[in-house]
């Protein structure tokens, strides 16, 4: 048994002013479910929900976990820039340089995010959402690639990447030097045990790759769950029984 990726979740001031944001750029039409709150639904092979959760924490530091927008065209990533800004979006630096080719940019929340310029053979075979690109250590790649049961596609000098085997996009981690956590982080996954499971056989399965149980009180016996664990690099995560 492996948990599937329902959703990944932002902490939002205003979920339904990001939402809208990311509908214009990714081309996602909300939720209909009301169990979702304010969520998109994707219109490829992704697989999973983007969830907008309203949290009145500021953003302090730059999120460990950010989205790869591919382009087929220097036309497209101009095109895709464009959308970005005019839905809301803006320019920023994070020391990114000239020749790499790629635009930085935040949504109106200040979640950063990348339109790539045409030709990346990494993600050649992904669709426009290429990637969710992470920092991380290689323990957390490992840890996620059993948890999901998703097969590494990449693993070279402590970087790694995995992929479902459905497609959709990979989700990378860059390696050390990861850097320090402040806070509970903004961009986070949730999962759901599939329909049959128990979802406290899941947790204790969890748990014995290397995750955290954040409530510790709590047994890992039949729970009705979300249940809130972290991985190996502190990353907080849900899992929650099936719907």
């Amino acid at each position: 048994m492996t948990s599937q990726l329902f959703a990944v979740s932002f902490d939002a001031g205003q979920p339904l002013r990001v939402a809208r944001f990311w509908s214009g750029v990714l081309g996602w039409e909300m939720s209909d479910d009301a169990r979702d709150g304010v969520a998109l639904v994707p219109s490829d092979d992704t697989g999973f929900r983007l969830r907008f959760v309203a949290s009145q924490e500021p953003k302090v530091e730059q999120n460990r976990v950010h989205f790869d927008l591919t382009s087929a065209s220097a036309q497209a990533q101009q095109g895709t820039v464009d959308a970005a800004l005019g839905h809301g979006g803006r320019h920023i630096d994070v020391g990114q340089l000239p020749e790499e080719g790629h635009v930085v940019l935040a949504d109106p929340e200040g979640n950063e995010f990348c339109v790539l310029a045409p030709g990346n053979r990494f993600l050649a075979e992904c669709g426009f959402l290429g990637a969710l690109a992470s920092d991380g250590s290689q323990e957390v790649g490992y840890f996620w690639s059993k948890a999901l049961g998703w097969p590494l596609v990449w693993d070279q000098d402590e970087e790694t990447a995995i992929r479902s085997p459905h497609g959709g996009p990979k989700i990378t981690w860059g390696g050390p030097p990861v850097a320090p956590k402040a806070g509970r982080v903004r961009v986070r996954f949730e999962l759901a045990v599939p329909a049959g499971e128990d979802l406290g056989s899941e947790v204790a399965r969890l748990l014995s790759l290397g995750a955290t149980r954040l409530d510790p009180a709590a047994t890992t016996g039949a729970e009705d769950g979300p249940v809130l664990l972290a991985d190996p690099d502190g990353n907080e995560f849900s899992v929650r029984a099936p719907r």
